[in-house]
C-alpha cells in the first residue's frame, strides 16, 4: 500500500445554500481523492460545514430560529448537493459536534500552556461577513465615509474584552517556513501575497468574543467563545479524532493538502501554522488556494440576479459533464469565467462529438461486424503500436503528472489530445471499409481502438465516475490494469459486447438562456 494521503476542503459556511464556488472546490478535491485512490494510496478526504460565528447567530435570529436549527438545515443542503455531485468524502465534519468542541478546547489549552494567550481589550475594525479583523491600513473606502474590508465587505468598530494570541511572536518562524518550504503555499502568486503581508509585521490576534455565545466556549472563561477561525481550522484535526484517536493522527497527520479558496489564504497560511506551532503540532504539507469562478466575468451576487445553483446545473447538463467542465475549462489556481454557452460548447465538442462518438463508433462496429466478440489484437502495424504508445503515455504519464500537480486542465488537455489521436486513427484506417477489403486488418484496428478506449475511460474515472463506470462495465474493463495482456485474455473469454448505448447526448442551449447569466 502506498503512503496515506490526507486531503481537506475548507469547511463551508452554511449561512446560505451552497453556490457554484462550493461545488467547484469540492469537485476538485473529490477528483484528487479519487485519483490518489486509483494510484493505490490510502486516502482520507474530509469536507464539512463551519457552523459557528456571529453571521450564523444573526441569520438565525432574523429567521426566528436557533443557530442550531439553522445549522442543521443548511448543513443538510450541503450534504444533499455533495451526494448529487458524486463526492466521495470519508468524513463530513460539522463544527457543532461535541467531538469538535473537545478538539478546539484542547488546542486552546496547548496554546495557553505555551504562554501564547492573554486577556486584554479589543478595539478595532471587524467584518461580520468575513469573520475577520482588519487593520486601518487595510481598509478601502466605500460610499461617503463608509469603510470596507479588502474584500469589499462592511466593517464595524468593535470594542470588547478578548483573549489575544501572540501572533507577533511567530513572524520570523512563519517567514522561515515560507522560505524553507516554498511549496507550503501554492500557487506562487498566493505565496508572494502572504509573504508581503507577514513581512509588513504581525499584530497579536483577538481570538475570543463575548458579544454572542454561538461557538466553542473558552476553557476557564465560559463567558467567551472562541474566534470562529480558531475553531474552524481545528476541524482538520477533529476529523482524525484529535486528541483521543492517536492512531489516525499518526497515520494521516500532517495533512498532505488543504484545498481552499483564495479569499481565506491568510487564515490557513498565517494563523493556522502559528496556532499549530504554538500547540506543538506538525504543520500541514501544503495549502493550495484556488481562484474564483466568475459568471460571465462577474462575481455572483443576489443583487445582480446571477447566482447559480450548482444542483440545477447538474440536473440540466449531467453531473459528469459539470465535473468535467469545471476542471477542463480553466487553470486551477486562477480565476475562471463560465456560462451556459461555455458548458454546452465544451460538452458537445469534447464529450459528445469526440470521446462519446469515438466509443460509440468503435463499439458499434464490433457489435455489428464481429457479433459482439472482441477481435484478436494480432498482426499490429506501426500505426497501431504508435497509437497504443501515445494513449498509454497520455493516460499514465501526462495526465497523472498534471493531476499530481493539481494542473487538472492540463491533464485533461493531454487526455483530449489522445482522444483526438484515436479519432484521427479511426478516420484514416476506416474499419467500416476494411470489412470488405481486409477483414483481418479491420479486426486489428478495432482491437487497438477498444484497448485505447478502455485506457482513456480508466484515466478519467476520477473526473467522470458515473459515466465511466457505465462504459467500463459495458466493456468489461473494470480491472486496475488495462493493457495488451488484459485485452488478449478478455478477447479469448466468453465476453460479448451488448448493443452500445450513447454516453454523452448532445446538449442544446435553450433560447431563453442565451445571453442570460450563469
Amino acid at each position: 500500500m502506498a503512503d496515506p494521503f490526507y486531503l481537506t476542503t475548507a469547511i463551508h459556511y452554511p449561512n446560505g445554500k451552497p453556490h457554484i464556488g462550493h461545488a467547484y472546490e469540492t469537485i476538485a478535491a473529490d477528483v484528487l481523492a479519487r485519483f490518489h485512490r486509483q494510484m493505490g494510496r490510502d486516502v482520507r478526504f474530509q469536507t464539512g460545514t463551519d457552523e459557528h460565528g456571529l453571521k450564523m447567530a444573526q441569520k438565525a435570529r432574523d429567521l426566528g430560529i436557533t443557530p442550531r436549527e439553522l445549522a442543521d438545515e443548511m448543513s443538510g443542503h450541503f450534504r444533499d448537493l455533495f451526494a448529487k455531485l458524486d463526492i466521495s468524502y470519508d468524513r463530513f465534519i460539522r463544527t457543532s459536534e461535541d467531538v469538535h468542541h473537545a478538539a478546539s478546547r484542547e488546542i486552546w489549552k496547548r496554546m495557553e500552556a505555551k504562554g501564547d494567550l492573554y486577556l486584554d481589550r479589543y478595539e478595532g475594525w471587524y467584518s461580520i461577513r468575513d469573520e475577520a479583523y482588519y487593520d486601518e491600513s487595510e481598509l478601502i473606502g466605500g460610499e461617503g465615509d463608509e469603510k470596507l474590508s479588502p474584500q469589499g465587505t462592511p466593517v464595524e468598530w468593535t470594542v470588547e474584552e478578548s483573549w489575544f494570541f501572540r501572533l507577533s511572536n511567530y513572524q520570523d518562524k512563519l517567514l522561515a517556513l515560507y522560505n524553507e518550504q516554498p511549496d507550503f503555499i501554492r500557487p506562487d502568486s498566493r505565496r508572494n501575497e502572504v509573504m508581503r503581508f507577514v513581512e509588513g509585521g504581525l499584530r497579536d490576534l483577538s481570538v475570543s468574543r463575548t458579544s454572542f455565545d454561538w461557538g466553542v466556549k473558552v476553557p476557564g472563561a465560559e463567558d467567551h467563545v472562541m474566534y470562529v477561525w480558531v475553531d474552524a481550522l481545528t476541524n482538520y484535526l477533529t476529523g482524525l479524532g484529535f486528541p483521543e484517536d492517536t492512531e489516525d493522527m499518526a497515520k494521516f497527520w500532517p495533512a498532505d493538502l488543504h484545498l481552499i479558496g483564495k479569499d481565506i489564504t491568510r487564515f490557513h497560511t498565517v494563523y493556522w501554522p502559528a496556532f499549530l506551532m504554538s500547540a506543538d503540532i506538525p504543520l500541514p504539507k501544503q495549502v493550495f488556494a484556488h481562484g474564483f469562478l466568475l459568471n460571465k466575468g462577474q462575481k455572483e451576487s443576489k443583487s445582480l440576479g446571477n447566482v447559480t445553483d450548482p444542483a440545477e446545473l447538474a440536473d440540466r447538463y449531467g453531473v459528469d459533464v459539470l465535473r468535467y467542465f469545471l476542471l477542463r475549462e480553466f487553470s486551477f489556481g486562477q480565476d475562471g469565467s463560465y456560462s451556459h454557452e461555455a458548458i454546452v460548447n465544451r460538452a458537445n465538442s469534447e464529450l459528445a462529438n469526440s470521446f462519446g462518438n469515438l466509443a460509440q463508433r468503435t463499439l458499434s462496429l464490433i457489435f455489428k461486424n464481429c457479433d459482439g466478440a472482441l477481435p484478436p489484437l494480432e498482426n499490429r502495424q506501426a500505426d497501431d503500436t504508435q497509437l497504443l504508445d501515445q494513449i498509454e503515455k497520455a493516460c499514465k504519464t501526462d495526465l497523472s503528472t498534471a493531476f499530481e500537480a493539481l494542473a487538472f486542465s492540463q491533464g485533461l488537455e493531454a487526455w483530449m489530445n489522445a482522444v483526438f489521436a484515436c479519432n484521427a486513427y479511426i478516420d484514416v484506417q476506416a474499419p467500416w471499409a476494411l470489412k470488405k477489403t481486409d477483414p483481418d486488418r479491420m479486426q486489428t484496428v478495432l482491437a487497438t481502438l477498444y484497448l485505447c478506449i478502455a485506457q482513456l475511460a480508466q484515466a478519467v474515472v476520477p473526473v467522470m465516475p458515473g459515466s465511466m463506470a457505465k462504459l467500463r462495465s459495458a466493456m468489461s474493463a473494470e480491472t486496475e490494469t488495462i493493457d495488451t495482456v488484459w485485452y488478449r485474455a478478455l478477447s479469448q473469454s466468453e465476453f460479448r459486447l451488448e448493443k452500445p448505448q450513447g454516453l454523452f447526448p448532445r446538449l442544446e442551449l435553450p433560447e431563453s438562456d442565451e445571453g442570460q447569466g450563469g
